[in-house]
């Protein structure tokens, strides 16, 4: 499915199964695509199909990056068609397994939220926010989310704004504020004859569907390939001819860098880099018809690489580590203006 399909164009059991079909052929991704491929059996209708697919997952928990999302995804599609008991129990293991990643919270206190259990919500987000975002100053992206879902039922719960809720007001960039975003009254304006209260509520509704589209776009990233040490010996050796295109691993790292800083300046937006191996590249290599000494192919590796989910976004957050897999931080390494 192209990115600019309209979503009412989009055959969802389709998209599933071809989904699904990619997953086979590429196991190393297979999470990020049968996450998709649920999504769209959701979107769908068979929501029996999609829990089978997070089922699979499970199956196989030890080999996943993220266990609790996929939990979280199941509780909230099984609550959606009746199995409201299994998906407490599964929201409420993950509240007490409190995971390190925002996604699972997120979900979860939605799920609890879509089925007007507030307070709940709002204690999990609440869970969520002391977990992430401890003393409420700078959180990364990856948190905004928490705290925009905590404002919002907090509103709902009509309780007083503190701290988070500041945060989450100051982080929030529509021309709307949160807190009119988030007013409960909205819903009166809908049923209103006054076609000036009803012109304002458009206008609110039209703010808050872009704030979502910017929350959920993914964007396909401009990627750029990085060979770790290893891989980048083993490629060379086996094909010697790409020597021209990768001098020395300390250059091969350095040309990363300096190209996304180049790619930045020059107002390129959601950069990301892809890591390869060499019997990946052989593999896609094969798939195209085409040997893998043929620099051309190398650019054309990243791209179905991020296609595939596999691109880590640049630069890293404040306080990450560094792309280049030393396990320094990146501000210390690659992010230095001297590195």
């Amino acid at each position: 499915m192209r990115p600019d399909t309209p979503a009412e164009n989009v055959d969802h059991t389709a998209e599933a199964a071809r989904l699904e079909r990619t997953a086979g052929l590429y196991p190393e991704d297979a999470e990020t695509l049968l996450l998709r491929a649920a999504a769209h059996l959701e979107l769908s209708g068979d929501r029996p199909a999609a829990s089978t697919l997070y089922d699979r997952l499970l199956s196989s928990a030890d080999s996943l990056d993220n266990p609790h999302l996929v939990r979280a995804l199941k509780a909230s599609n099984l609550w959606e068609y009746g199995h409201e008991a299994e998906a407490r129990a599964i929201i409420d293991g993950i509240r007490t397994t409190a995971p390190r990643d925002p996604g699972p919270w997120v979900i979860a206190a939605e799920a609890l939220e879509a089925h007007d259990e507030l307070q709940a919500a709002a204690d999990t987000f609440t869970e969520a926010a002391s977990l992430f975002v401890p003393d409420a100053t700078e959180p990364p992206p990856a948190t905004h989310p928490v705290l925009y879902g905590r404002h919002r039922v907090r509103r709902m719960l009509g309780l007083p704004h503190d701290d988070w809720d500041t945060l989450a007001d100051s982080l929030h960039t529509s021309s709307v504020t949160l807190d009119e975003l988030h007013d409960p009254k909205r819903v009166w304006s809908l049923g209103s004859d006054n076609p000036a209260e009803l012109e304002a509520e458009i206008s609110r509704l039209r703010a808050e569907l872009g704030a979502y589209r910017e929350a959920l776009s993914r964007p396909f990233p401009v990627a750029i390939l990085h060979w770790p040490a290893p891989e980048l010996t083993e490629l060379l050796s086996a094909y010697p001819t790409l020597t021209s295109e990768y001098p020395s691993h300390e250059a091969h790292l350095s040309t990363i860098e300096s190209s996304l800083r180049e790619l930045s300046a020059s107002g390129t937006p959601n950069l990301g880099i892809v890591t390869g191996t060499v019997p990946s590249y052989e593999a896609f290599a094969a798939s195209e018809g085409t040997s893998p000494d043929d620099a051309t192919l190398l650019p054309q590796y990243a791209t179905t690489l991020a296609a595939r989910g596999r691109a880590v976004a640049w630069p890293p957050q404040r306080g990450a580590e560094c792309w280049c897999g030393v396990g320094r931080v990146y501000g210390d390494c690659h992010g230095h203006t001297g590195g």
